[in-house]
């Protein structure tokens, strides 16, 4: 049978028992059970359905007309019904429960605890989750400066960002310099994307002014520079004061402006001073 667990299937229907019809391919003996209080009415023998297959509790096959809450390859928020020691289960809309792997969890889980997973199978044949949804992300996404997109926050480095599954699909980040708020794993938020950077992934910032703004800035410091023959007295440990006077912007936007710039490699700090390139 060349069924495919954790995906939807479309089967026939083989024959039926007092307890549900069996599904397969044509010329198959031996079938899948769907229970009988998920049968169709009106469903007879040689009929098609599309079906999910899974594994029950017992560990067999068995297909359902439920809509799971994750598929297999993709990526969903779920909650956590219950921790163990060997991982946590989470609540994907079935009647047994997805497994979380204790070594596929990135941060610490508790009950109630929503996260985002995408869902493999295992060694054992058996479906479970993992947390570690980075590999299953895309960078061809559609999506260029300026577009409001949303994004379910999966991972948060305190010296690099926070990441962001836009779409449920595609790469995006929300960089240090540009966070004002604070974000939770397994929550959705809205952005704007600041930047597709040349491998297809996204940059993103919480507001649309907020990233507009730091072009502008970068041109003023830019703009600075030249008057100044191509260099400033100072580098970001300057007093808010300073920058104040000199650019009309408060220190945060002067740090995210420099930052833009330096990782656009059109300036460098070195000793205390930034010189463009």
């Amino acid at each position: 049978m060349s069924v495919r667990i954790g995906e939807y299937n479309e089967l026939k229907v083989l024959y039926e028992k007092d307890f549900g019809i069996y599904l397969g391919e044509e010329g198959e003996e031996k079938g899948i059970l769907l229970p009988a209080k998920q049968v169709p009415e009106g469903t007879k023998k040689g009929d098609v359905l599309n079906v999910f297959v899974y594994r029950d509790s017992a560990d067999r096959l068995i297909a359902t007309t439920k809509k799971p809450l994750i598929t297999l390859g993709g990526i969903a928020v779920l909650e956590v019904k219950d921790v163990a020691k060997m991982g946590a289960f989470l609540d994907w809309g079935m009647e047994k429960d997805l497994f979380l792997p204790f070594k596929e969890q990135t941060t610490k889980v508790n009950a109630g605890d929503k996260v985002p997973v995408t869902m493999y199978i295992d060694k054992s044949c058996r479906l479970c989750a993992s947390m570690n949804i980075y590999k299953k992300l895309r960078a061809d996404s559609p999506y260029r400066a300026g577009d409001e997109v949303t994004g379910i926050c999966y991972g948060i480095n305190k010296n690099i960002g926070a990441f962001i599954a836009v779409d449920s699909m595609y790469f995006g980040m929300i960089p240090n310099q540009a966070m004002f708020g604070k974000y939770r794993i397994g929550e959705s938020y809205t952005f704007f994307v600041s930047e597709r950077r040349n491998d297809g992934k996204l940059n993103l910032s919480e507001s649309k002014k907020a990233y507009m703004q730091m072009d502008t800035d970068a041109e003023k410091i830019m703009k600075a520079m030249d008057e100044f023959g191509g260099e400033l007295p100072f580098d970001e440990s300057v007093s808010p004061e300073t920058i104040k006077r000199e650019f009309g912007i408060s220190k945060a936007a002067f740090k995210r402006a420099v930052g833009k710039l330096l990782k656009e490699e059109r300036i460098t700090i070195e000793e205390g001073r930034i010189v463009k390139n």
